[in-house]
């Protein structure tokens, strides 16, 4: 009767504390292994004045035309397919 009863307390101690305990042991410990090696989320910059939610600013717009290429291009020469059986 004895073995029964310890066998029972240890099943529930194994199946209900345990979980509970190596969430909150292990959660920390990922926190703090996060926190210092630099993978934590960065703090976003606050929004802008003089843009309205879901607005898009953007810094740069890169030039229409590349330097050293002309704007009249209209595409490559025709090369001739063949089918490969």
């Amino acid at each position: 009767m004895k073995f029964w009863l310890i066998f029972i307390l240890i099943f529930f101690a194994v199946r209900y504390v345990l979980p509970i305990v190596l969430r909150a042991a292990l959660g920390s410990f990922v926190r703090r292994q996060v926190r210092n090696s630099g993978f934590g989320v960065p703090p976003q910059a606050p929004p802008t004045a003089g843009t309205r939610p879901g607005e898009v600013h953007v810094d740069y717009v890169p030039p229409t035309t590349e330097p050293g290429r002309s704007g009249d291009f209209k595409g490559g020469e025709y090369v001739d397919f063949e089918e490969v059986k």
